[in-house]
This record gives C-alpha cells, structure tokens and sequence, in this order.
C-alpha cells in the first residue's frame, strides 16, 4: 500500500492540500513503513496566471471546470496511492481525490511518522471536519 501526505518540509503533514509544495509517499508493506520518497506536487502557485471559474455563489468553491482541472493536474503525481493524508483541503479536491480511487483522510497530527503509525495501526481519526467548503 501507498500513502501520500502533504508536505512543506517533507518531514510534517502540511494543513492545506492545495498549498503544500511535496508529496511524501510512505510504502507500506506487512504493517511496516519500507520506502518513503519525496515527490514534487503542484500547488496553487502553479496556477496564478491560469483563468479562474466564475463564483456563482451556488455552487460551492473549488468544482467549477477549472478547479476540478487543477485539482485533476495536483493529483497526478500520486495516482498509484490508495490514500492522502492532509491537515485540511477544500470540499473539491476531497471529492476529486474521491473520485479518482484516492481516500482522503485529514488528521490534526503534525509528525507524517506519527501519522503512518496511526494509519497502519487502524487508530488515525478522519477529521473531516477540517474539510473547507
């Protein structure tokens, strides 16, 4: 099994998906971590000089076309993961990640270690209270 976190620093879960700069990729094997790799992610910043959708005060941010599209182009650095571990997203790209066959899971845990340990171990809570709408 694959997990990917969010990182700034590749050694703490970051709190925003959309900003975060890395992916740490934990391979898990038999209950116990036995790869763990660095990945380039593309954020927000990647996206500044792209046109936004239109806010219609309807639909909640984050799934016009374009947004769907950016969530689309952050994801594809991990499609071979079964689960995102973050400290919080928007309703967007968690539903995108949902979409894709990837289970989004937030957590208040800061160490990415303390968090594979909680994942594998069955005791990491969803705080999907920490989704943003």
């Amino acid at each position: 099994m694959k997990i990917a976190f969010v990182s700034d620093n590749g050694k703490n879960v970051s709190q925003h998906f959309g900003q975060a700069r890395y992916y740490v990729v934990v391979t898990v094997e038999n209950g116990q971590a036995v790869n763990r790799e660095v990945r380039e992610k593309m954020g927000h910043t990647h996206f500044t000089n792209e046109p936004h959708d239109e806010e219609d005060n309807v639909s909640p941010h984050g799934f016009g076309p374009r947004a769907q599209h950016r969530h689309g182009r952050m994801i594809e650095a991990i499609t071979d993961c079964e689960v995102l571990i973050a400290g919080g997203m928007g309703l967007g790209a968690h539903q995108n990640l949902q979409a894709r066959g990837i289970r989004p899971v937030l957590t208040d845990l800061i160490s990415i270690d303390d968090a594979v340990n909680a994942y594998v171990e069955g005791r990491l809570k969803d705080r999907t209270e920490r989704v943003h709408l």
